[in-house]
């Protein structure tokens, strides 16, 4: 059974009349790999800091290993943190990047007159040497030990900010988006590296990522914000297939996101047509959101279709066709095999296991119709929203 290790209760973070983070509760495992994931500004890095000690939240209280640590600095918590911009010393080689906070000694408890004492104690120069060879072979840098850190690319110079964080041997780490400096091919052998060096290490890493597909890919819980909130705690599978409202379905993946109304126990009304689907609970009648991801849509003859649409645009994709289809006014991406021309009529089925059936929120109705696809190309080519979000690049998140 997994051991608690970190708890975030009731945890309220406001600047002023501005509030960043809204009441956080949280319960982070020991040995387990968890990322907050959101989109710029939705409180995830203020939670971060809140748990590597950098910021102190206005209410609430901060547990480590049951011991209240609110007002315990960085230093003295059994923390260390990765940062996106590595903060490597160019002038000293791996080695002694690596060996750097091990050379500025290590903290001790003693007991004196009945009294907690922390001194300062040199570790041995021997120590040193074996722990920080330790981690460079843990971390693939074995052999690049006198190499200066300028030399390395920019996944070696990460590899080396992870050996120099872990060398001291925290019980976590925290990854403040440290892979948003590589390119997408690099960033993909990193997220398959930082899950081998956590279970290796067997400690708790807290990741920080907007990256959905990161967040997928490594985690053993993740936990997606927005707005200061924490919308959903859980499994990858579970994120990704059981959605508790419409901003983690869209935000988690594509997703069409249609109003329904649930008629009773496993059937769902939409566009005026009965589904089958796995949901229970609901009142009779009552208005719901239906989230039907593109990849558990069958296309099939208009004659054999639960429902019939034209399509309206294909984009290949490589192992499959992103397939926008109109439903009565309302676009739909379907992700086939299968190419059906701009133009044709279709008929589309879904399982019963294809459909999911959620709660009425206050993300009701912002998201789902493609539609908007080309508009959302369009706010990406606009220069004067650009300037906007570089104004807006510097805000605490």
């Amino acid at each position: 059974m997994s051991k608690e290790l970190i708890r975030l209760s009731d945890c309220v973070m406001a600047y002023d009349d501005d509030v960043v983070l809204d009441r956080i509760d949280l319960s982070i495992q020991d040995k387990e790999f968890l990322t907050l994931l959101g989109p710029s500004g939705c409180g995830k890095t203020t939670t971060l800091r809140i748990i590597g000690g950098f910021l102190t939240p206005t209410s609430g209280d901060v547990l480590f290993d049951g011991k209240r640590i609110n007002d315990v600095p960085p230093h003295k918590r059994m923390v260390n943190t990765v940062f996106q911009r590595y903060a490597l010393f160019p002038h000293l080689n791996v080695f002694e990047n690596v060996a750097f906070g091990l050379r500025m000694g290590q903290t001790v408890v003693e007991q004196e007159n009945g009294q907690e004492v922390r001194r300062k104690v040199k570790i041995p120069e021997e120590e040193i040497h074996s722990r920080v060879m330790e981690m460079l072979e843990i971390v693939n840098l074995k052999g690049f030990e006198r190499r200066p850190v300028t030399a390395l690319s920019g996944g070696q110079q990460q590899r080396v900010a992870i050996a120099r964080a872990l060398v001291n041997r925290p019980k976590v780490l925290l990854l403040d988006e440290p892979l948003g400096a590589l390119d997408m091919r690099l960033r993909k052998d990193m997220q398959q590296e930082l899950k081998r060096i956590q279970q290796e290490m067997e400690i708790t890493f807290i990741y920080v990522t907007h990256d959905q597909e990161e967040a997928l890919a490594m985690s053993d819980t993740v936990v997606v914000m927005d707005g200061g909130r924490i919308q959903q705690v859980g499994s990858p599978e579970d994120i990704y297939n059981e959605p508790k409202n419409a901003f983690v379905a869209d935000f988690i993946g594509e997703s069409n996101i249609i109003d329904g109304i649930m008629r009773a126990d496993g059937v769902v009304e939409i566009f005026n047509r009965r589904f089958q689907c796995l949901d229970k609970g609901f009142d009779r009648d009552e208005p719901v959101d239906v989230v039907i991801r593109p990849e558990d849509v069958d296309i099939v003859s208009e004659a054999e279709g639960q429902l019939k649409g034209t399509v309206t645009a294909v984009t290949f994709k490589g192992v499959h066709y992103d397939t926008i289809v109109d439903f009565y006014g309302f676009k739909w991406l379907i992700q086939t095999t299968d190419f059906c021309p701009v133009g044709s009529h279709i008929g589309i089925k879904i399982d019963p296991d294809g459909i999911h059936v959620m709660k009425k929120s206050q993300y009701s109705g912002m998201f789902g119709d493609y539609s908007s696809y080309s508009e959302e190309y369009d706010e990406i080519n606009d220069p004067t929203l650009l300037d906007e979000e570089e104004e807006g690049a510097g805000d605490e998140e």
